[in-house]
């Protein structure tokens, strides 16, 4: 295979996922559970800037050892909270909902929480790995419309974000499929309600059909 060419398709992708949407004070930084800590690195990071007073950690997907930087199997939103206390952030600063199965939950089960802990909160950051910018924000207009947010990533380019993840232990591999598996729900999700239509361009779908061609289908929705 050719990694050159895998790497051009896969930039393509990579680079529509990914909106670049300005950063602006909210009351919360939302970050939606995954298998990448370096997105809680980021809520970290963001936090002790002053982009918000609170940190939301949604995600009740349980990672196997090995991922997340666990030692034992821990839900995404516990793993993330470990690693937010470990750089000093305040656990009441911090948020938490393990139920979260799905993007549509995170959203679903965050404003329940919000709701029943008395949190008026009106303005978000929605965080999220850089490939899954989009989708994140596709979803929030249909699942969050009546709040204010923005929907953003660390700001690395497709290089940095391969290197990164190689750093986590999720291989390239891994990170391409789960890209063509985005787009793919980008493609069919609006049908089905769950997120607004995005125009995908001609050139980022053709790539989406090579690296498919090319077997990075791992990730697919039914």
């Amino acid at each position: 295979m050719d990694e050159n060419l895998v790497d051009y398709y896969a930039e393509l992708l990579y680079d529509y996922h990914f909106l670049k949407q300005p950063l602006q004070k909210a009351d919360a930084i939302f970050v939606l559970g995954s298998h990448d800590p370096s997105v809680a690195d980021y809520a970290v990071e963001l936090y002790k800037e002053g982009w918000a007073n609170y940190i939301i950690f949604s995600g009740g997907v349980v990672r196997p050892v090995g991922e997340l930087r666990n030692l034992t199997p821990k839900s995404e939103a516990d793993a993330f909270f470990d690693i937010a206390i470990k750089a000093g952030v305040p656990a009441e600063a911090i948020i938490l909902d393990n139920e979260a199965t799905n993007t549509g939950e995170n959203f679903s089960c965050t404003r329940k929480i919000l709701k029943e802990k008395g949190f008026d909160f009106q303005h978000f950051i929605l965080l999220q790995k850089p490939y899954m910018v989009r989708r994140t924000y596709a979803t929030a207009l249909v699942q969050f419309a009546e709040f204010n947010f923005i929907s953003i990533a660390k700001p690395d380019s497709y290089a940095q974000y391969i290197a990164r993840c190689a750093e986590n232990n999720i291989s390239k591999e891994r990170v391409i499929s789960n890209m063509t598996g985005d787009l793919q729900r980008l493609k069919i999700y609006p049908e089905k309600g769950f997120l607004v239509a995005m125009e995908i361009p001609e050139n980022v779908w053709e790539a989406y059909e090579k690296l498919i061609e090319m077997g990075f289908e791992g990730r697919m929705a039914n």
